[in-house]
Formats: C-alpha cells, sequence, structure tokens
C-alpha cells in the first residue's frame, strides 16, 4: 500500500492553520484544476468529527465522486478522513499540526490502496502515487498562501 508524507512549514498561528485544512471552501479553491466541488454532506465551512463530505472532481480524463468522513479528531493537533467510496480501494489521510516558535508544521499521511489488484499496483507505481503526492502539495501550497496572508479571513 503507497503511503506519502508531507511536510509543510507554514507562518501562521496552529488553529488558522488546523481551520483552513478541515475547510470545505478552501479545499475547494486549492482543486479549482479538478474542478472538484462538494456535492453532499457538508458542503462548506469547517468539516467537524463524524461528518462527511461528497466530492465530485474530473481526474485522468474523467468525473469522478468520492466520500469521505472525519474518523478522527484532536482540535487544532491532529484529524483524519477516511475513505467511504469512490474510485479507491481504500484510503486514510491524517493531517497533524504541530506549532514552533514561527509558525505550524503542518503533516500529511497519506495512505491509500488503488483498486484492480495488480493492475492497481502497476497504476501506483507508474503515476498514482506520483499524482497523489502532487495534488497534496497544490493543496498544501494554497493553505500556505492563503493562512500566511489576510485572505484567510474570508474563508474562516
Amino acid at each position: 500500500m503507497p503511503f506519502i508524507r508531507i511536510e509543510t512549514f507554514i507562518q501562521a498561528p496552529l488553529q488558522r492553520c488546523f481551520d483552513l485544512s478541515r475547510s470545505i471552501d478552501l479545499h475547494q479553491i486549492s482543486m479549482e484544476h479538478t474542478n472538484e466541488k462538494a456535492i453532499a454532506g457538508r458542503t462548506s465551512g469547517l468539516i467537524q468529527l463524524g461528518e462527511q463530505v461528497t466530492w465530485q472532481a474530473k481526474h485522468f480524463g474523467w468525473t469522478q465522486k468520492l466520500s469521505v468522513q472525519i474518523t478522527a479528531f484532536d482540535a487544532p493537533h491532529f484529524f483524519a478522513d477516511e475513505l467511504l467510496t469512490g474510485a479507491f480501494k481504500s484510503f486514510r489521510h491524517e493531517h497533524h499540526f504541530k506549532a514552533t516558535s514561527s509558525g505550524t508544521l503542518m503533516t500529511d499521511l497519506f495512505d491509500f490502496e488503488a483498486p484492480l489488484g495488480l493492475l492497481g499496483l502497476l497504476a501506483n507505481q507508474l503515476f498514482l502515487t506520483k499524482y497523489m503526492t502532487h495534488l497534496l502539495q497544490e493543496r498544501n501550497k494554497t493553505i500556505q498562501k492563503i493562512a500566511e496572508s489576510d485572505n484567510w479571513k474570508e474563508i474562516l
């Protein structure tokens, strides 16, 4: 099962980074290039423990739906979302936040498994892990950019 770890330093307070990371509205901004939209469950605001969201986006040339649920929550240090339905066999995305002397260290841990057995394993090696890493990095750049400016006030 592929595992992605990404650390992003943000020059902004812990609570702001935590809240922006669970903002449905910011997520949609960060994924504009895939036309990702929240279409069911929590569709705006800050997602909470036990809540679900269904996303619709275009990846690899076709429109896909993916539903996740927040399964763990320890504000403002940690939350996790897990796949309910979608194109993956499974995934768990952990979001960790640690205050530092000059901001917040945000760490993403993303475990996922593609469907289709050996074909899925091949897809992971050829392109899927790289694609997912890029998506997470782009999302984090958006969080960082908004958190480090006054634009966070328009989201939270």
